[in-house]
């Protein structure tokens, strides 16, 4: 596996083959994200996503308070969304809006890297899961919580709409507009009942370690699988996902004219002699 040694925010491990675990490690903050934090989730899932070693992912936070309690308001992070440096003449007004722009589209980036990973990524919730937590989550494939979590689009709270992809991801992962409106209007917390009722995780867990293991025992099971068929299936859904069904056949069409070859045929052939059969890398 590559060497993650030097994001100091995460702590990254392989529990199985084919397996890697990422970890928010500041427990301290409450696994909170300054800058330095949410540029290393972008980095380390651009490096996972290339490495034909890694075919399954889980993300978690680690200690028993917070999954993560989302935005660190440290005077870094407050500065840097502002444009104010210490030391520096003010940005002009038209420069700010550009300077703004730049830095939230970074951010947005950092987030989106966990959705655009080729490998499949299973999020997993507990304890204070607020504001960011839910861009994040909504950005893995997978989630899954624990039965004491607390789910909150908290952004509203500090005077924001939210901005790195919960308003525009969350929307198409639950059953019901209402509900979802709700949440973003009012930013109420919500638990593991509201959660899985309407869509939102697959699974409720009753501590973080029975989470973990379930998280751990799904990453396996579609480690196993042909890395051809998994990653290819999550690059067509998320292609198919904002365009008509139609657009989303035309291309699947194309993918797999090029994509079909020597998997399908081992798959075939294991599946009438029984035998267990093992993929290669992509």
């Amino acid at each position: 596996m590559p060497d993650f040694s030097s994001f100091s925010h995460f702590k990254v491990t392989s529990p199985s083959k084919y397996v890697l675990h990422v970890e928010v490690a500041r427990p301290q903050k409450l696994n909170s994200f300054a800058p330095t934090t949410w540029r290393q989730l972008g980095d380390i899932f651009n490096l996972i996503s290339s490495d034909s070693r890694v075919r399954a992912v889980i993300l978690s936070g680690a200690g028993d308070r917070a999954f993560t309690s989302g935005l660190d308001l440290s005077p870094e992070t407050l500065a840097l969304l502002s444009g104010t440096v210490k030391g520096e003449e003010p940005l002009e007004e038209e420069r700010l809006r550009f300077y703004k722009h730049r830095v939230i589209k970074d951010f947005q980036d950092s987030i989106s890297a966990v959705e655009k990973c080729r490998k499949p990524v299973i999020g997993l919730a507990h304890g204070v899961s607020y504001g960011l937590a839910i861009d994040i989550l909504c950005a893995a494939d997978i989630r899954i919580c624990t039965s004491t979590v607390r789910f909150s689009i908290k952004e509203v709270d500090i005077a924001l709409a939210a901005d790195i992809g919960t308003l525009q991801r969350f929307p198409k992962i639950v059953s019901s507009q209402s509900w979802f409106k709700e949440l973003a209007y009012t930013a109420r917390e919500f638990g593991s009942a509201e959660a899985e009722r309407h869509g939102f995780v697959s699974f409720v867990a009753t501590d973080k370690q029975d989470a973990f293991e379930k998280a751990l025992q799904l990453a396996t099971l579609i480690a196993r699988k042909s890395p051809v068929a998994v990653q290819g299936s999550k690059h067509l859904i998320n292609y198919s996902r904002d365009r008509p069904v139609q657009d989303g056949l035309d291309y699947t069409a194309a993918w797999n004219s090029f994509a079909l070859g020597t998997d399908i045929i081992q798959a075939a052939t294991a599946a009438v002699s029984k035998k267990p059969i093992v993929f290669g890398n992509l």
